[in-house]
């Protein structure tokens, strides 16, 4: 087990999947818990349960996944994600996993530049690729079966990485100083003579050759002109063109139309309002009235407006 780096005390994970053969898992879980002690140190786990597993961040000291014999296991960017965070920081993973090369590039099986790259998105660090080697016949019928993939360009590829000393979302106070440091040479920090040049002194204000401009020599007559109140204030929704008062509105055009919305004449659905009940419609505003003639105007009580 010294290609694992798993000593006593460690708590280890294993990962495996439907295609790892039962009697290799065994095995391998054996060996480890023989290795790491059996209170509880070894959890096996599989693929695609290991979110379900809800175990605590910081979990595991090393974490091997698809490392059982026969396996063809492929880890997505979610499984390296998670396999990131119940890592402990300064924990490894090791992890096997088939490729294909370049040439034969696949959709669903990463390429043996892509699977670094995979686990540094992770957040791992330190990602050194350990092992490359074509795939034995029982692993290529298993690559087959599960993956749905027969070409001839595969390898399997045994990869580490460790997850950096600190954990995400930690914090760190860093030590900042503001504070002005002296110059070793002994000189300041700002030249007097340069200093001089941009200091203006009262001595300078009585200075005959001192051309000093008066700020109210600055302003024209229009300038000192009183503007037109009219001038100042906003032009009113209604000058602006809109039939529709604001929100809020403080130019009068909201008033003005409700003013006109109460003492407008409902409109007519049937023509025959001034006729009387019996020609009325049932939602007539002048229902229970007497006839008018066309064009006579009829005061309604305001609970009486409403479209017929």
């Amino acid at each position: 087990m010294e290609e694992f780096g798993v000593t006593p005390g460690q708590r280890v994970a294993i990962i495996w999947d439907s295609s790892s053969p039962v009697e290799a898992l065994k095995d391998l879980v054996d060996k480890i818990q023989a290795l790491v002690g059996t209170d509880n140190r070894v959890s096996v786990e599989n693929i695609n349960q290991l979110f379900q597993s809800a175990h605590r961040e910081s979990s595991f000291d090393v974490i091997l996944s698809g490392m059982v014999p026969g396996s063809t296991a492929q880890h997505s960017a979610e499984v390296l994600a998670e396999i990131a965070r119940i890592l402990k920081p300064g924990g490894r993973v090791l992890l096997k996993e088939p490729v294909v090369t370049e040439s034969g590039s696949n959709g669903r099986i990463k390429t043996a530049a892509k699977l670094p790259t995979a686990l540094t998105l992770s957040g791992l660090v330190e990602v050194r690729e350990l092992q490359k080697e074509a795939l034995t016949s029982e692993e290529a019928q298993s690559v087959q079966e599960h993956l749905g993939y027969q070409g001839n360009d595969l390898l399997i590829v045994q990869i580490e990485g460790r997850k950096p000393n600190f954990e995400v979302g930690s914090l760190s106070q860093l030590k900042l100083s503001f504070a002005k440091k002296p110059d070793p040479s002994g000189k300041p920090s700002v030249d007097p003579a340069t200093a001089k040049l941009w200091t203006l002194s009262a001595n300078d204000m009585n200075d005959e050759e001192m051309d000093l401009l008066d700020s109210d020599e600055l302003l024209d007559s229009e300038d000192l002109k009183k503007p037109d109140p009219s001038s100042l204030r906003a032009p009113s929704c209604k000058e602006m063109g809109k039939k529709k008062a604001c929100k809020n509105c403080t130019c009068g055009l909201a008033e003005e139309l409700e003013q006109e919305k109460k003492s407008s004449q409902p409109k007519s659905a049937c023509g025959n309002c001034y006729l009387g009940d019996a020609f009325r419609c049932a939602s007539c505003p002048y229902l229970g009235m007497p006839a008018f003639k066309p064009g006579e105007k009829i005061l309604l009580k305001e609970n009486q407006l409403h479209d017929a």
